[in-house]
């Protein structure tokens, strides 16, 4: 770790944590470290409970837990316009903000579905970048008027901090606190969370001052979608999801890994990562399509490990694993916080130890497979051939992950070579013993990929962060 400087600023710093994987990235990495070495104080605005915090070391850093914000029937009505205004401006020019625009729309006859088909009505015709500020405005009107808009005041004015940074774009409160922010002349920053945010999801919280991007590519997409931020400061970063891949205290050994797993040395590992039951319905089709190919000597036996979500228990796999077991499945480490909250999946943090699995599985086994997620990157790190099967299509009766090929963030995926995209169970078969045989076929690609989509080197990127917060202020 790098040598600490005397040389503190008198700037108090206002961190927004909202979920666990925010956890995982800011406070888990290096970013902690940085941040209070450039500032004299760091004050953590959490939507996790404290407690989740017991862990951090430091001292001049504070915990502030956010109430629940709970959205009255107004502020709800014209958050939902200026979400569903953006993707109607944008979804005949990107497929992925098309499908979600779809998800939105009313399934039933209640009050609320009426509501949003009105919503549609309006936003059909009237969602120019003028109307969806118009939308803003009302919604935080009506979000005041709400008694934590005034508990998130206080907050802000009894901390005293200089610059507020949201690790986060999306979440609705997040434009509460942000008001709040603005009325107390703080400036506000935030990172642009994932690489899929901005081509595939509905309008950010806010407008905020100043943004952080993960790379020019980023850049470019946020001033296209956000017009505003053209003449707003945007500086590229990298990101700090990555940042733990290089941190030693994250580090285990390849020994360690086989022993930890129960993983047998002589033969080479596969994982199939899965996402989350909600987009990536067909992972059990991939992993008996797997673990029957094993069993019927088509691809050379191996070890096979499955490491699940962490936004689930991965309880709908059980059947699968009584039915292969020689399968090793990961269940990631995340415990939950506290049930008592509208979102419980966002109150799931990391343990150190999943982090540490999480490196030794990326840095040892010897191929991934996964459904066009953000693992693809994390493999790709480390040199690592990446599968992405996508059997399921309109017509054969499957869940239709096809579709995600169409993802602007995807499709350049697709398009960049650095995957094997397969459709079937023959082309998987195939593919997984092309990519065990000739694992560096697709390295330069995968690189090039990485460079695009990153931005900036792993190693430092707590530090680029952390500095770019203390120019902006």
């Amino acid at each position: 770790m790098p040598s600490t400087s005397s040389n503190y600023s008198s700037e108090i710093v206002g961190l927004v944590i909202v979920d666990g994987v925010g956890f995982k990235n800011f406070i888990l990495s290096n970013f902690l470290y940085h941040a209070k070495t450039l500032n004299q104080k760091i004050i953590i605005f959490s939507g996790l409970p404290a407690t989740a915090y017991n862990l951090i070391k430091y001292d001049k850093i504070e915990i502030i837990e956010l109430p629940v914000f709970f959205e009255s029937r107004k502020t709800w009505f014209w958050r939902k316009m200026k979400e569903v205004a953006h993707m109607q401006q944008h979804k005949k020019d990107f497929f992925g903000i098309a499908a979600n625009l779809e998800k939105n729309k009313p399934i039933d006859k209640s009050r609320r579905a009426k509501l949003i088909s009105l919503i549609f009505m309006i936003t059909r015709v009237f969602n120019s970048e003028k109307w969806i500020h118009f939308y803003n405005r009302r919604q935080l009107i009506y979000a005041r008027k709400n008694q934590v808009y005034s508990k998130y005041y206080k907050f802000l004015l009894d901390s005293k901090v200089k610059t507020l940074f949201f690790t986060h774009q999306r979440p609705p409160y997040l434009a509460v606190l942000k008001e709040a922010a603005n009325e107390l002349g703080i400036k506000t920053c935030s990172f642009i969370f994932s690489w899929d945010n901005l081509p595939s999801k509905g309008r950010m919280a806010a407008p905020f001052d100043s943004f952080l991007v993960w790379s020019e590519l980023m850049k470019k997409e946020l001033k296209y979608f956000y017009p505003d931020t053209k003449n707003k400061v945007v500086k590229v970063v990298g990101t700090p999801q990555f940042e733990p891949y290089v941190m030693t205290e994250y580090k285990a050994s390849q020994k360690d890994f086989f022993e930890k797993f129960k993983l047998k040395s002589n033969l080479k590992t596969i994982c199939y990562s899965c996402g989350d039951v909600s987009t990536s319905k067909n992972d059990g089709l991939y992993i008996e399509t797997i673990a029957e190919a094993m069993v019927e000597k088509d691809i050379p036996m191996v070890n096979l490990v499955v490491r699940t979500s962490p936004a689930e228990d991965g309880s709908r796999f059980r059947k699968i694993q009584e039915r292969y077991p020689f399968i090793i499945w990961n269940f990631p480490e995340w415990k939950i916080t506290r049930y008592n909250h509208p979102e419980v999946w966002s109150q799931r943090i990391p343990l150190k130890e999943d982090i540490r699995n999480l490196r030794s599985l990326l840095e040892y086994c010897n191929l991934n497979i996964n459904m066009c997620s953000t693992m693809s990157l994390d493999f790709m790190i480390f040199d690592k051939p990446v599968i992405n099967p996508v059997f399921g299509n309109d017509k054969n009766g499957l869940y239709n992950d096809q579709k995600y090929l169409k993802y602007a963030h995807y499709e350049r995926v697709v398009k960049s070579g650095a995957v094997a995209i397969v459709r079937n169970k023959e082309e998987l078969v195939k593919s997984i013993n092309s990519s065990l045989e000739n694992p560096e076929a697709r390295l330069k690609e995968q690189r090039k990929l990485l460079k695009l989509q990153i931005g900036k080197p792993i190693e430092g990127t707590s530090l680029r962060i952390a500095q770019a917060l203390k120019d902006l202020s």
